[in-house]
């Protein structure tokens, strides 16, 4: 029994070293509302910093796709005539040489299509930069919630651990002093390994998810994040218009915009390249001294490529397959924006009816009728096997009620991702 007791006691000094360690390292205890971490995020995320960088690169490809084709500049002269040791040597004024300076004018319009595809190819990298934020904020939003949802859940399990541990010194007493029986003792202790073990993962859980909200949000490593949720109120009846919902996600919806520029690039590649099948012109002024008819020759020079053999025929076809699938990929596109918009809805109406002004009544008089029931036991009042019956039936409707609170959560975070705009704030 000292044996144990020694055992005992040095485990309590190592776990005290431990939190008082863990509580020395992790100083910083950050509470946040969802509007001051999504500030947050918003100012230090780093894959939205690099996407960002994207967008500027596909303006500067704007910027080439107006630029003209530089002028070409051709020379010919002799070096060396065979009658001097000189190089270069123009003697008695017979010497030849050559100029000419050549510009090409694109026809068709290929430079405002190319101009248009890079406006399209900007748009699309800045739908893809928001549909990235999109995705990020909603994680964001899951994070938050289930993080909010664990902490509550650990204050569940520390409350019963507090409770079964006083149960268990009271009964280890009346063990000692002969007045209960080992069975009863046993199913105590069981009880409180039981909780221990759930706080554990719990605990394992939020260390998980502190992880990946610090990486959102780019705080200090050794801080932690507690979230701040009001669920005391069920939160404000929103009438939600199916059609009215689905034309703004049609609007706000960086995915489906992002497939519209693609089909409008489509568009405007398959015009440019019907374009190429029309030839540039060539357009020069050239200078010929002592090797023509003349001896100062000036020509004009107009050239063009004849399209017989190249006019661009698998290039179009391309395009216009191209073009064919990006419509295939935008139509798929719209099905989906409406499914996922109808889906969202029915799941918030859905947690909308559970999440009730009486159920968060009934989540505070539960917890006056645990401190109750403890009691009662306590007391005698009531049995152990009624007290434990009761005890794994308040921990398992108090993280079902607090499952709900993620579950309405969750539901608001899918309604805003569908639409692309917050239409239900948390």
């Amino acid at each position: 029994m000292q044996k144990l007791k020694a055992g005992t006691l040095i485990f309590c000094a190592f776990f005290l070293l431990l939190v008082t360690h863990r509580s020395e390292a992790q100083t910083d205890t950050l509470k946040l509302t969802f509007q001051q971490a999504e500030k947050q995020f918003i100012e230090n995320n780093l894959g939205l910093l690099a996407q960002k960088y994207n967008i500027e690169a596909q303006k500067a490809l704007i910027q080439q796709a107006k630029l003209w084709d530089n002028p070409t500049l051709n020379t010919d002269q002799n070096i060396w005539d065979g009658t001097s040791h000189k190089l270069f040597y123009h003697g008695n004024g017979y010497g030849q040489y050559f100029l000419q300076l050549s510009q090409v004018f694109q026809t068709a319009g290929k430079r405002g299509k190319q101009i248009a595809m890079a406006k399209d190819n900007e748009k699309v990298q800045e739908a893809e930069f928001n549909d990235l934020m999109r995705n990020l904020h909603y994680n964001l939003q899951l994070d938050f919630s289930q993080l909010a949802m664990l902490v509550d859940q650990g204050k569940v399990y520390q409350n019963e651990i507090s409770s079964a541990k006083n149960l268990v010194n009271a009964i280890q007493k009346s063990f000692d002093a002969g007045n209960t029986s080992m069975k009863d003792l046993i199913r105590l202790k069981a009880l409180l390994f039981g909780a221990e073990n759930d706080m554990v993962e719990n605990s394992r859980q939020i260390n998980d998810l502190e992880s990946e909200m610090k990486t959102l949000l780019l705080v200090k490593e050794t801080s932690f994040i507690l979230p701040r949720i009001d669920n005391t109120k069920p939160g404000p009846d929103i009438a939600l218009d199916l059609p009215s919902l689905i034309e703004q996600a049609k609007t706000n919806r960086p995915d489906y915009l992002s497939n519209q520029y693609q089909v409008s690039s489509s568009e405007h590649n398959l015009a440019y390249q019907k374009a190429l099948a029309v030839p540039d012109v060539s357009v020069g002024m050239s200078f010929d001294k002592n090797s023509n008819y003349a001896p100062n020759y000036y020509g004009l020079e107009i050239g063009f490529p004849i399209p017989f053999l190249n006019r661009n025929q698998g290039n179009i076809k391309n395009a216009k397959y191209q073009l064919l699938s990006q419509q295939a990929t935008l139509h798929e596109s719209e099905a989906k924006l409406k499914n996922d918009v109808v889906a969202a809805v029915n799941q918030y109406q859905l947690n909308k009816q559970l999440f009730t002004a009486q159920q968060v009544q009934f989540n505070e008089q539960y917890d006056k009728l645990f401190n109750g029931m403890f009691t009662a036991y306590k007391q005698k009042q009531i049995s152990l096997v009624e007290f434990i019956d009761f005890f794994d039936s308040y921990k398992d409707t108090k993280l079902k009620i607090l499952q709900q609170q993620y579950n309405m959560q969750k539901a608001i975070a899918d309604l805003n991702l569908s639409v692309g705009a917050t239409i239900v704030k948390q």
